[in-house]
């Protein structure tokens, strides 16, 4: 495949408050958002637009994250384990170092990979988890691959394994640990990977979402967090402290990251038989004693997401569900505007765990099957493109200074820019 040579004018910063919108350097890019402003990408994919693609060392499902020349990931080999970290060329896809960690194999859901946690990166370094059956370890690199320091935060309990990725806010390292058992939301410094604060959590399942920054109008920001035990719950990002909950909200396990759309904020809760169901609410607001409140549900299991995080996009939101039901609603009342199920060659069961992003006012959605799904956003529903990677996607797309990349189970790709 011929490469396109393109120049780059990359811009490096200190920290990831203050990265520029083409930093796309956690999971779902800039503050979770998923959302990009790129005009470099195009709505109608052909193998014209496709920069490169190179096979990985290994499997996985976490999702590439980039800053400034440099793009990372995570793979694994599903039946001798280990964990090894990928460093490419943003701009040709070339190798520029790997480093492979100890992984023991152990049980987990067929579905799950032992390299699903994506890693975050603040400019200077990279945090990535995995968890064996003896633990969980947090790890802290430079960007050219230098081990910083190393965390074991004690054993991960989960018949289905480990995935919530971390997120840095406020010059912190804050990483979702609720699981089977001896459940925690933990803070991290990331200079050197001590422990800032630590809040325990009660326990009944694992569950998967990274923390949701919400800053209330008039407000301090909280951190949001989904769980079956929990409910929808709000923690002090300076403190740990528990602001408010709402426990009740949920009967099966959370996967998906809480969503935010001006102040209403919701999550759902579900399992690979089905029975899945979101549930809104209005946070709680401590120092103007606003406590939270129910907002709307949608209970249709085929509407509901359960893997994928939806998406917000002005005065709509976007769910979309393992199933492959697209559903616009007006997040303020939950009104579904349409719901239509994605034609996905026919086949039916679990076919979305990729989470859709929103780039220049097109929807991307890709299925099981690698099947990607263009879709202009507004209140009509219309698939304006598809273009198939013909491989297992579990992965949710990233854009980087204007380009999007795709990464299946074994390989990634590098369109437009």
């Amino acid at each position: 495949m011929q490469f396109k040579h393109i120049t780059l004018a990359v811009v490096l910063v200190a920290s990831i408050s203050h990265a520029p919108a083409q930093e796309w350097a956690r999971f779902r890019g800039a503050n979770g958002t998923a959302a990009s402003t790129a005009k470099t990408v195009p709505t109608k994919i052909s193998e014209g637009d496709i920069n490169w693609s190179v096979n990985l060392p290994g499997t996985g499902h976490s999702s590439p994250v980039a800053w400034g020349d440099r793009l990372f990931l995570t793979t694994t080999d599903e039946s001798r384990g280990g964990l090894t970290v990928v460093c490419l060329d943003a701009k040709s896809g070339k190798n520029v170092w790997k480093k492979s960690f100890g992984l023991s194999p152990f049980r987990k859901h067929r579905y799950n990979s032992f390299a699903s946690t994506t890693p975050v990166l603040d400019g200077e370094r990279l945090y990535v988890g995995w968890n064996d059956s003896e633990k969980y370890t947090l790890i802290c690199l430079s960007f050219d691959g230098d081990k910083v320091w190393e965390r074991d935060l004690g054993p991960f309990v989960s018949q289905h394994g480990s995935g919530a990725s971390p997120i840095l806010h406020q010059g912190k390292l804050i990483l979702n640990s609720m699981k089977d058992d001896d459940s925690f939301v933990i803070a991290i410094n990331p200079e050197n990977g001590k422990t800032i604060w630590k809040n325990e959590r009660p326990s009944k399942v694992a569950t998967y979402g990274s923390a949701t920054v919400y800053q209330p109008k008039g407000g301090k920001a909280q951190l949001l967090f989904t769980s079956q035990a929990d409910g929808i719950f709000s923690l002090d990002p300076n403190s740990g402290k528990q602001l408010w909950q709402m426990p009740g909200l949920y009967t099966k396990r959370s996967a998906c990251s809480v969503t935010v759309a001006g102040d209403i904020a919701w999550g759902s809760c579900g399992s690979g038989g089905g029975g899945n169901y979101v549930v809104a609410i209005k946070p709680g607001v401590p120092g103007k004693n606003i406590k939270p409140k129910r907002a709307w549900e949608i209970r249709r299991s085929s509407q509901s997401p359960y893997i994928p995080t939806p998406v917000v996009n002005g005065d709509y939101a976007y769910l979309l569900s393992d199933a492959g039901f697209i559903s616009c609603i007006k997040p303020q009342t939950g009104e579904i505007i349409y719901s239509e199920r994605l034609n996905t060659d026919g086949r039916r069961g679990a076919n979305f765990f990729s989470s859709p992003i929103v780039i220049n006012g097109h929807l991307y959605c890709i299925t099981t099957g690698g099947r990607l799904y263009v879709l202009p956003v507004g209140p009509e529903y219309r698939v304006h493109s598809t273009f198939n990677f013909n491989g297992l996607c579990h992965s949710t797309p990233a854009v980087h200074q204007g380009r999007l990349y795709v990464r299946t189970a074994n390989k990634l790709f590098c369109i437009g820019g």
